[in-house]
């Protein structure tokens, strides 16, 4: 698994605990990593989660704002907390990111609901971040 796949799972981990808790997502990430310190590689992979949930704070408005567009009859407080801290990581990194490739960043939100979340999500978010990507690829 590539460092950044893992900051990914970081950045989902901290946003959706956040968001449960009521707390910002940076200190509950700032947390994980100093418990994490004593292990290989933590600073490539918490760098870049760093990145994303700092990126999702900044632009939490015109996210959710794109994800209650483009969700076709789903309210946001309607989806699960896990798939709505997945579709927040991916379209920061599908708007904020052009280092990452938008399809990179839809197939890394796929494999994280089919890991983590329910047996309809990865399509769900496959459909809502492929919508997205396309309107954001046109402008």
């Amino acid at each position: 698994m590539s460092a950044r796949t893992k900051a990914r799972k970081r950045a989902v981990d901290a946003v959706f605990a956040a968001d449960l808790r009521k707390i910002s997502p940076i200190i509950l990430l700032n947390e994980v990593a100093e418990l994490a310190a004593d292990r290989q590689n933590q600073e490539a992979i918490f760098g870049y989660a760093r990145e994303i949930v700092q990126g999702v704070i900044d632009s939490h408005d015109e996210i959710d704002d794109l994800l209650e567009t483009y969700s076709q009859g789903w309210a946001l407080d309607r989806m699960p907390n896990l798939d709505r801290a997945i579709l927040r990581v991916a379209v920061w990194e599908i708007l904020h990111n052009a280092e990452v490739p938008n399809g990179v960043a839809i197939n890394e939100a796929v494999d994280l609901a089919k890991e983590l979340s329910t047996d309809d999500s990865g399509s769900f978010i496959n459909g809502l971040l492929s919508r997205i990507a396309s309107t954001q690829a046109a402008n």
